[in-house]
């Protein structure tokens, strides 16, 4: 058996990279390139430890990832309100590992305050821009995340230490997913509205056959 009702759950599927917004060079990269470099940090090395720089990725840059990226969470999977205070900038290849990102749209994912807090600065997770499709599966009685049980043995690993990582597969991750499937089965929720909000859940509801729409669901 998977496990029990009370555990139930969000997880990783590719994320598009997307155009940086039309101010972001001159009030962002530039500003704060240039701030990096008066402050003597060299962009090609990593921060010197304890360092603290100006926070251009937030504000308007925040809104605009948000925009971007339908407010999704690039780990988790499921859509943060801005209101809630809970979405944030996750430099993917962080700051202490290279300070010439710091300011570079390309660096950014769209991620939760708790999934930010989590991946840090380690370098274990796998990129959302880079990851291929199918990597992860999702139980969606339980809903437990796991590995693709054909994957080769590497991309197995790096599966697994993404889930570990960022605690996907953890209690309050599961409630998360199998509420957004039980109400979508029970109000009925529109399936636009499920991928809108749940598009991790979506994506395995639609590959398992289990979309009210779908012929496997309607046999």
């Amino acid at each position: 058996a998977c496990c029990g009702r009370e555990a139930r759950v969000a997880g990783m599927i590719p994320v598009q990279p997307q155009p940086e917004p039309g101010f972001f060079d001159a009030e962002v990269r530039t500003t704060g390139l240039a701030h990096l470099k008066a402050k003597g940090h060299a962009l090609d090395q990593p921060l010197p430890a304890g360092a603290s720089i100006e926070p251009h990725w937030r504000g308007d840059c925040l809104t605009a990832l948000h925009q971007a990226y339908g407010g999704v969470c690039a780990y988790l999977c499921v859509f943060v309100e801005r209101i809630t205070g809970g979405m944030s900038v996750d430099h993917f290849i962080a700051k202490s590992a290279l300070a010439g990102l710091a300011y570079e749209w390309s660096n950014y994912r769209l991620a939760c305050s708790v999934m930010n807090s989590r991946k840090r600065d380690f370098d274990d997770v796998l990129d959302p821009f880079e990851l291929e499709p199918d990597w992860f599966r999702l139980d969606l009685t339980c809903g437990r995340i796991f590995p693709n049980p054909e994957l080769e043995p590497e991309q197995t690993t790096l599966v697994t230490h993404t889930i570990s990582r960022l605690g996907l597969d953890d209690p309050l991750c599961r409630e998360l997913r199998v509420r957004w499937f039980d109400e979508y089965l029970t109000e009925p929720l529109p399936e636009s509205y499920l991928r809108r909000k749940s598009p991790f859940v979506w994506a395995e509801a639609q590959r398992q056959g289990l979309l009210l729409n779908s012929p496997a669901s309607s046999a």
